[in-house]
């Protein structure tokens, strides 16, 4: 051993004050290695920021008889094709017989007479008492007077139901095609945003599959409400944050350098000082935000809770892009950005959906700013619509937090998850006889907006799964999910004395969804799994997913209005609470 002198003394003092290489290992997992515990294996960062689809296999084709060519297509295709056949399923469910009942049901007193009132005057008029009756009657009359009525909510949900009214007619089917078709949408949505968030077209398809057989999903799927609109423009801006993710931090990936090795490695500069450039898919997802909030004020709280996501996501994407400052370097080049592409444009998309009340004169509060009490205060100097538009907004706010109105089926969020107290759109009790009524005892009808019960139970443990994989795992895909469901379910917590209903839990069911499909694919085994764990496994999850679809299918009458035996109804109704 050679013999310790001044130099080398100084030389292993430098060497311990001489700042890391990026991508270094602890200090703790250099100091465990003397003890025998190996290295963990040097993994490309590139890797890591973009994980890669894994390369589907063509057996399955293979079983069906597809010759290797035709497999190694479908194979390539399966991206798409899986996810389409999944929406095509949904699309006819929601789609058959979708004028039944010929009714106006539920909240169907409001919105698709104040989208039929939009395409006539630009703004929502005075509808007759009886209006209800004379739209389904023979012939149907519109009731209609351009006298301006007080409406609670902005008005891009009525403007996209008036579509299908302009299309077919102000008729069930009419008003209801736009949302039927939303809803459709959304369970494509689903299936790519969970192949995408897991990696897996089986496990996304299982999520949309899922989401097409919930009961509360395809109930308001078929009924012209807006609260399927907010979920579905929720889940396209979860979608578009998703795509902007990866292509952004694949632009960090492309940046970093590359060793003799061909591994890319961390780098300060890249991680720090990298400006990720013009990002539409963000954009888009400020648009989608803003026409959530332009349909109703609850899509305001997934603006900003996307919106930290995203951010917190970048802080993320450039630590392991090697920043040493993450948070500095995410604050001073991401957050400006990110702030104008999702709160700016979702604003400016929310100002935009005003425009018919904007550029007509009858609209409720339109000429509030020229009355005697609008030509006062400080802020004289806007232009009057806008001041009168302000006003208008401030009255409903006053409204949606003062509404304490009992009401027969309001219920407390707590019991949402188990689906404590489900709401009736549509009941009637025909005899023997009428309405396709077959039975001696009489029949029931009902339009029961209520998820489907397996697949609502077994998702409050995919939500323990979800939150331990986050909060234990930091699973970021777990915590994305998480994120989704809390936007959209604990505000409600704060409003216990207004009256509010289950069905406003739609708009984080395909999150829901997402979790339960999670843990499915937890149950049946990471890759690499022996073939006896991810055979029970398998077994296991496919007889959940069964059981769910029997749920289904049991409750489907309740869901559809069809006339079923008083005995068959009561069957049903599982808990008091459901009647």
């Amino acid at each position: 051993m050679g013999r310790v002198t001044s130099d080398t003394t100084a030389t292993d003092a430098a060497a311990q004050h001489a700042p890391e290489p990026p991508g270094a290992p602890p200090v703790w997992q250099r100091r465990l290695r003397r003890f025998g515990f190996p290295a963990r294996p040097q993994t490309d960062v590139r890797a890591r920021l973009v994980p890669a689809f894994p390369e589907p296999s063509g057996r399955l084709w293979a079983v069906f008889g597809a010759g290797p060519d035709a497999a190694a297509r479908l194979t390539r295709w399966s991206g798409w094709l899986g996810p389409l056949l999944v929406a095509l399923f949904a699309g006819v469910l929601r789609f058959w017989n979708l004028g039944s009942p010929r009714k106006v049901i539920f909240d169907e007193t409001y919105y698709p007479k104040d989208a039929w009132s939009l395409l006539q005057y630009g703004y929502e008029g005075t509808w007759a008492k009886n209006a209800n009756d004379a739209l389904v009657g023979h012939p149907p009359q519109l009731l209609l007077s351009p006298e301006h009525s007080y409406v609670v909510h902005p008005p891009m949900g009525k403007w996209l139901i008036a579509v299908g009214e302009g299309l077919f007619g102000m008729n069930p089917f009419g008003w209801r095609f736009m949302v039927a078709l939303l809803g459709t949408l959304s369970v494509l949505l689903v299936c790519r945003i969970g192949r995408r968030l897991m990696r897996s077209t089986a496990l996304g398809c299982l999520a949309g599959a899922l989401l097409a057989v919930d009961g509360l999903h395809f109930v308001m799927s078929r009924t012209a409400l807006l609260d399927l609109i907010v979920m579905f423009w929720v889940v396209a801006a979860f979608g578009c944050l998703l795509v902007d993710r990866d292509r952004t931090r694949g632009r960090l990936a492309g940046a970093l350098p590359v060793g003799p090795d061909g591994v890319a490695r961390p780098d300060e500069s890249v991680g720090d000082r990298l400006r990720l450039g013009w990002r539409p898919w963000r954009i888009a997802a400020g648009l989608s935000l803003g026409l959530a909030a332009a349909t109703k004020w609850n899509g305001l709280y997934y603006l900003a809770a996307f919106a930290l996501m995203a951010v917190l996501w970048d802080v993320a994407a450039r630590r392991t892009a090697g920043a040493r400052h993450p948070f500095r370097s995410a604050l001073r080049r991401d957050a400006l950005p990110a702030f104008g592409a999702t709160v700016v444009v979702a604003l400016a998309t929310y100002l935009a959906s005003w425009s018919g009340w904007i550029a007509t004169k009858g609209g409720y509060y339109r000429d509030w700013a020229t009355s005697p009490e609008g030509r006062t205060g400080a802020w004289t100097w806007l232009p009057d619509w806008l001041r009168s538009l302000w006003h208008y907004q401030t009255e409903v706010y006053n409204f949606h937090t003062g509404l304490t109105t009992p009401h027969t089926y309001q219920s407390n969020p707590w019991s949402w998850l188990v689906l404590g107290r489900p709401v009736s759109y549509f009941y009637e009790d025909p005899k023997v006889g009428q309405d396709g009524c077959t039975a001696a005892e009489g029949c029931a009808r009902e339009v029961l907006a209520l998820g489907t019960p397996l697949l609502w139970w077994a998702a409050c443990f995919a939500l323990l799964y979800v939150l331990y994989r986050w909060l234990f795992k930091r699973d970021w895909r777990a915590g994305a999910i998480v994120c989704g469901v809390a936007a959209g379910y604990l505000p409600w917590f704060l409003y216990q004395e207004r009256t509010i209903f289950l069905f406003y839990a739609v708009v984080f069911v395909p999150f829901l969804c997402l979790a339960l499909a999670m843990m499915l694919g937890a149950i049946v085994g990471p890759p690499g799994s022996t073939e006896r764990r991810r055979t029970v496994g398998a077994v296991g999850a496919g007889v959940l997913v069964l059981l769910i679809a029997w749920n289904f299918i049991y409750f489907y009458p309740l869901y559809t209005g069809m006339p079923i035996p008083k005995s068959a109804w009561h069957h049903r109704m599982w808990f008091d609470t459901w009647v």
